[in-house]
């Protein structure tokens, strides 16, 4: 008896574990960590240096316009005052973190 129940937690704990890796959105933690003090937790650029550095917000149309590899370009060399990552980001963070930064707008 002790066993089917030793088991079954065990397969229950293993089930929740991997089901959690599911909801992990890639580039959540690069955006948090690199470019949510200016452009905001929700991408609206509201936070204090947003606002103080006029960051466009990613609903922006200029901002919605930029392709893909136009926003990975600007990430990885700068743009306007924000300074570059590609010395501290790989490309496929930098790709992750557009990724999800496109996804507050849609």
């Amino acid at each position: 008896m002790s066993e089917t129940i030793r088991f079954r937690t065990l397969f229950i704990a293993f089930v929740l574990f991997f089901a959690s890796l599911g909801f992990a959105q890639p580039g959540k933690a690069t955006y948090d960590a690199k470019c949510q003090s200016c452009h905001g937790a929700d991408g609206m650029a509201s936070s204090g240096a947003g606002k103080i550095l006029k960051v466009k917000p990613a609903s922006d149309p200029a901002v919605k316009k930029m392709s893909d590899a136009d926003m990975v370009a600007a990430v990885r060399n700068g743009m306007g005052k924000m300074q570059p990552y590609k010395n501290s980001l790989t490309d496929a963070q930098i790709k992750d973190a557009v990724d999800y930064f496109r996804t507050f707008v849609k």
